[in-house]
């Protein structure tokens, strides 16, 4: 291991983060050093709202976005980034939609690594760029970020034919320690409800977070840590939607630019983890998404990205179809904070209301005059 990385990982403070709290169930050896950025550990908050509509006995949201840098990506990198550096690796490469960037950008940068993140071109927060806050973490962190012509797709080929050439280590969801990291997310779960969900609600976008949750409540109900198993409910944007119309999109669009991806990587697994589970994988359009992250933000007082309130959107759109949640337990992942793209929340919300500074002026506005 590189001197200066080892003398960091060593300096980290004692909080136990992914790789010790989880170590037992990870693939990681007495030569893994134990870096942490404090990921893990996130909010399991039960729904006062959204729960009713649904018609469940109980609604939670599992708060991804109390993750460090922002999303769930940092349970999955943690590992990736403490592997690669058992490895001897000097740096790290992903291509990013912005979450993978941010982590990958933080981590590196704690522990002296070089860092490349290749995004689908276009300008932050347009349709094809990724929005202005995941940018911003990957600048500010000091990553190395190459645009190239193309999607998200074309994005990761780059990647994945870079990494093959260089001494590089590919931190894309593809890299099976990714999986093992986020896998973990489902143990916190179990741990908390003391028994696993009916049903698991969660975006799917690239595929690797559904595939990391289903294996992780596999691995508990084999080490007989919960009694059953959830049903995996995946939601797509209907414009990035290739699991539910069996076929790669070639110009995937939806607001949820987390979740803006055509061919994911983790296809085969995910589809695994949805019949194995009894599940499904659907879509709901960008008016269901934005009117659920409204309700979020508005009713819940939680503020997420907009991929993240797909499976809330999913699950409230599968209800009012007329799917029976009664007595159930359903968790639905907050995959990222409402931070990293705050344009769609300001294109979303009214504007600012201005008046002159003056008593009567103000209480007129607020209704109360």
């Amino acid at each position: 291991m590189n001197a200066d990385i080892a003398s960091r990982a060593h300096g980290d403070a004692p909080s136990r983060g992914v790789l010790r709290r989880y170590g037992e169930h990870l693939p990681i050896s007495d030569r893994t050093p134990l870096i942490s950025l404090g990921e893990g550990d996130t909010p399991l908050v039960r729904s006062t709202s959204i729960e009713r509509d649904v018609g469940c006995a109980e609604l939670y949201f599992k708060l991804e976005s109390c993750n460090p840098t922002g999303s769930f990506k940092d349970r999955g990198m943690v590992v990736a980034v403490a592997k690669a550096i058992e490895d001897g690796a000097t740096a790290l490469m992903c291509a990013s939609t912005g979450n993978t960037s941010a982590s990958a950008a933080a981590y590196g940068g704690r522990y002296g690594l070089a860092v490349y993140v290749i995004v689908p071109d276009g300008k932050p927060g347009s349709p094809s760029g990724i929005a202005r806050g995941k940018m911003a973490q990957g600048v500010v962190h000091g990553a190395e970020i190459i645009a190239v012509e193309g999607n998200f797709d074309a994005a990761l080929r780059m990647a994945r034919e870079i990494t093959s050439r260089h001494a590089i280590a590919l931190v894309n969801s593809v890299n099976p320690f990714r999986i093992e990291g986020q896998k973990t997310a489902a143990f916190e779960i179990a741990d908390a409800l003391d028994d696993a969900p009916d049903v698991l609600a969660i975006p799917v976008g690239n595929a690797g977070n559904i595939t990391a949750y289903w294996k992780g409540f596999v691995e508990y109900h084999r080490l007989e840590r919960t009694s059953r198993r959830p049903r995996m409910l995946g939601f797509q944007a209907a414009g990035a939607a290739p699991l539910v119309g069996g076929a790669p999109v070639e110009d995937p669009q939806t607001v949820a630019s987390a979740i803006r991806i055509g061919n994911p990587a983790s296809w085969k697994t995910a589809i695994e983890a949805r019949d194995a589970s009894g599940g499904s994988i659907s879509a709901v359009t960008d008016d269901e998404i934005l009117a659920a992250y409204g309700r979020l933000a508005r009713e819940e007082g939680i503020f997420c990205e907009p991929a993240s309130a797909a499976c809330v959107a999913g699950i409230l759109k599968s209800a009012a179809a007329g799917q029976d949640f009664a007595g159930q337990t359903v968790v639905c992942i907050i995959t990222g904070s409402g931070l990293k793209d705050p344009e769609t929340a300001l294109r979303s919300e009214p504007a600012v209301h201005r008046v002159p500074a003056e008593l009567d002026a103000i209480e007129r506005e607020m209704g109360w005059a």
